[in-house]
């Protein structure tokens, strides 16, 4: 399952482990939790502003999540739920961000994919696709500049993100500086509306990764098995001084680009080839064919992921959302400055 297009196979990782297996799906089985209540609640008109959910794409999004470390910098899209999970976001400030509470993240300022802790290495989402590779990159940057090379970056980009200007310069910045950067190509098959045939002429996205001088690899992203094989190999790679890692997953969107678009546009087909395969369900059946759990279990797992999310729904509903009239329009850092001289 590890496909490697200019490297030879060095750092061979061992085969997935039960508890790695389980804990990445037990994200996948959250992430799923949450976006099926994020929509509920959006279709009643809970939630202003756009929902994205990344139903079919959570093996890919978990896998990366678990295989970064402590002081790690990650920064993910749209359709990353499992990984954000995975990375250490809690399930209150999801819903807090996306209800505008004052007390989430942005504090009620921004929209609801933008959100992050930079200070703990999660950056929060940029709109213009392909600019969060320069993120990434520039962090990785500056922690060269303070003279700590103990971390890696990790960031995902959709197929149709590395047809832009953000995505070309950032890789080619990050190869020629060798940072320790994976960046995880989702091909869904669309970029919104556009299919791949509309987008690039190459065979296979991973070719492009030779022309930038970075080791690539391929993956099924319907398969959680390849995703943490992969992704691990491409991680220890990064880890170990082999400069920026392309990984690409290939896998189907199984909704529309968000819920306010049902995806007529999509080849129908694709739902019935290997790219259609629901990734949630591979794992499960892939959990009772080893037998690390039965069918009984997974519905414990079910129910208390379902049982967590409504808690964080209920509370965040309790709590204030944000007023314009009393806030104070300031940066945060400049508040916390003013803050901490008031305390002097």
């Amino acid at each position: 399952m590890l496909d490697t297009l200019s490297q030879p196979k060095t750092n061979v990782v061992p085969p997935v482990s039960q508890e790695q297996y389980i804990r990445a799906f037990s994200w996948m089985l959250l992430a799923r939790t949450v976006e099926e209540k994020l929509a509920s609640l959006w279709r009643a008109g809970k939630i202003a502003g756009g929902v994205y959910l990344g139903k079919g794409q959570e093996a890919v999004s978990a896998a990366i999540g678990i295989l970064l470390k402590s002081g790690d910098i990650f920064g993910p899209l749209i359709r990353d739920q499992a990984g954000r999970l995975a990375f250490g976001e809690s399930l209150i400030d999801i819903f807090r961000i996306h209800f505008g509470s004052r007390t989430g993240p942005t504090r009620g300022r921004d929209g609801n994919v933008h959100r992050g802790k930079p200070r703990e290495g999660y950056h929060a989402m940029i709109s213009h696709l392909g600019s969060l590779v320069s993120v990434v990159a520039g962090a990785l940057v500056a922690r060269r500049f303070k003279g700590d090379t103990s971390a890696i970056g990790a960031t995902t980009i959709g197929d149709g993100g590395t047809s832009t200007g953000s995505f070309h310069e950032a890789i080619n910045m990050a190869a020629v500086e060798k940072l320790p950067l994976v960046i995880v190509v989702v091909n869904n098959q669309y970029a919104y509306s556009t299919p791949n045939s509309r987008q690039f002429a190459c065979n296979h996205l991973v070719d492009r990764a030779i022309g930038y001088g970075v080791e690539g690899y391929t993956m099924d992203g319907t398969d959680l098995c390849s995703c943490l094989e992969v992704v691990a190999h491409a991680t220890e790679r990064a880890r170990a001084g082999h400069g920026p890692q392309m990984v690409v997953g290939s896998c189907l969107r199984l909704l529309g680009h968000a819920e306010h678009d049902d995806g007529f546009y999509m080849d129908k087909n694709l739902f019935h080839s290997p790219l259609g395969r629901d990734c949630l369900k591979v794992a499960e059946n892939f959990l009772h064919e080893q037998e690390w759990a039965d069918e009984a279990l997974v519905e414990t797992w079910r129910r208390n992921a379902k049982q967590q999310v409504e808690e964080a729904v209920a509370k965040a509903q309790r709590e204030p959302l944000a007023d314009p009239s009393d806030e104070t329009w300031c940066p945060y850092a400049t508040e916390r400055l003013a803050q901490a001289l008031l305390v002097r």
